[in-house]
């Protein structure tokens, strides 16, 4: 009923890969045929001028003329493509492919979470250069604190790959809470000490870079849409359950963030009328009875712990679910329930979105009792399916750097826009 993927090392046979999303995305914001050129490039890892043709649908000299004034860019270069075999009577030089030229652009994305943060640093072809995690103390954070912890990854960063600063395009942030990402302002978070934080202004004045800044079930939705099980799908949703529950869907091969870029808190939906608290301060949330909070809360009852008790929520679900395990009534009826709620959310997401694919993801997910038999089978019949094929349902138990990979896609994204798309500069020029 569902798979589970190990998505760490999935290294290939030495061909590049390519990133970004497979599919062209419908609809009346056409982007121009220089940058579709590009993209298909870069989506495929190496392609040939009459590979992007058939793909694009346009002329030979069409592709012919903007592949050169790529090349002149310094975006593309020719590679030689796959040796011909003399055997089956061919001649000549092998056939000329395109590819990014990785070094024409780096990019920093970072995912900012309650006990430790982590950064990647990408080329333009979007292959990792170097990645860094820091612990951070979990509590909330003043403005200069946040931007602190953000330099001191940044700094990590550039060390390792013994770069500058100037070398950097641009930096995409990801972090749970509202975020506009249109203007990045983080209208709430439960990392920050204040409310309607201008992120991405404060980032732009001290690193005097392009900032982009979106919540972080939205980075882990852009990481599947650019790296991995979404690249080639029209249409997906990804759930996440940490330290709080989040989701991202891709509507038509493009990430939905709703009418006004706020939409989608699946966390924050209500599944019980002056029910729990949630971290938010208002009542009956999902994500009050799902996220390491709302379990930890659970557990110092179910373990006869003190709520003074200094064990970090992660160590008391650690113990939970060891207990669990091992037999312990109590807390095995505390993931049970709170796996009821979650297949109560996964059955709304149906519902109202009726995707070919939900993701499970975030370091919650390690616990199986969310994802056992009984809850998806309670999941579908909770969906009014109609004898149709079941959403499937698949397990990404990925690890911090996915997200932060997830915020280069953000950069990536607004930098490739830039260059090739309609000139719209990234931030206002200092």
């Amino acid at each position: 009923m569902y798979d589970q993927l190990d998505q760490e090392g999935s290294e290939s046979d030495g061909t590049p890969s390519g990133c970004g999303p497979l599919l062209s995305s419908p609809g009346p914001e056409t982007k121009p045929l220089r940058q579709q050129v590009f993209e298909h490039v870069r989506a495929t890892g190496r392609a040939a001028r009459a590979d992007v043709t058939r793909a694009l649908g346009i002329s030979a000299g069409s592709v012919t003329a903007l592949c050169a004034d790529l090349i002149s860019q310094g975006l593309l270069r020719e590679v030689e493509g796959t040796p011909r075999d003399s055997r089956d009577g061919t001649r000549g030089r092998p056939p000329v492919a395109l590819e990014v030229v990785p070094e024409s652009r780096i990019v920093i994305g970072i995912k900012l979470s309650d006990e430790r943060h982590s950064a990647v640093m990408t080329d333009f072809a979007g292959r990792i250069m170097a990645e860094v995690t820091l612990p951070t103390p979990p509590m909330r954070k003043t403005p200069d604190q946040i931007l602190e912890e953000i330099e001191a990854l940044v700094r990590a960063l550039l060390t390792r790959t013994e770069r500058t600063l100037t070398d950097v395009s641009a930096i995409g942030v990801g972090m749970s809470g509202l975020v506009d990402h249109e203007t990045g302002i983080v209208l709430w978070s439960p990392h920050l000490s204040i409310r309607n934080m201008a992120l991405k202004a404060v980032i732009e004045e001290r690193f005097n870079l392009p900032a982009l800044i979106d919540n972080d079930a939205n980075v882990l939705t852009l990481a599947e849409l650019w790296f991995g099980v979404g690249r080639a799908m029209s249409d997906f949703v990804v759930v996440t359950i940490e330290h709080g529950v989040g989701m991202g869907v891709v509507l038509n091969n493009r990430l939905f963030r709703g009418s006004r870029g706020m939409g989608l808190e699946l966390g924050h939906t209500k599944v019980q009328l002056d029910g729990a608290l949630c971290r938010c301060g208002r009542r009956g949330c999902l994500e009050a009875y799902l996220a390491d909070y709302a379990l930890a809360r659970e557990a110092s009852t179910a373990l006869g712990r003190s709520s003074r008790n200094l064990q970090s929520p992660q160590a008391m679900l650690e113990t939970l679910f060891a207990e669990a395990k091992s037999g312990n009534i109590a807390a095995q009826n505390i993931f049970r329930r709170a796996g009821r709620y979650l297949s109560l959310g996964l059955s709304n997401v149906i519902q109202i979105f009726d995707p070919e694919l939900i993701v499970l993801s975030g370091e919650r997910i390690q616990y199986d009792y969310l994802y056992a038999e009984e809850v998806l089978a309670e999941m579908q019949g909770l969906t009014l399916t109609d004898d149709r094929v079941p959403c499937k349902i698949e397990i990404h138990a990925w690890g911090d750097m996915v997200w932060a990979q997830g915020a280069t896609a953000l950069a990536l994204s607004a930098v490739t826009d830039q260059l090739l798309g309609d000139g719209k500069e990234l931030m206002a020029a200092s």
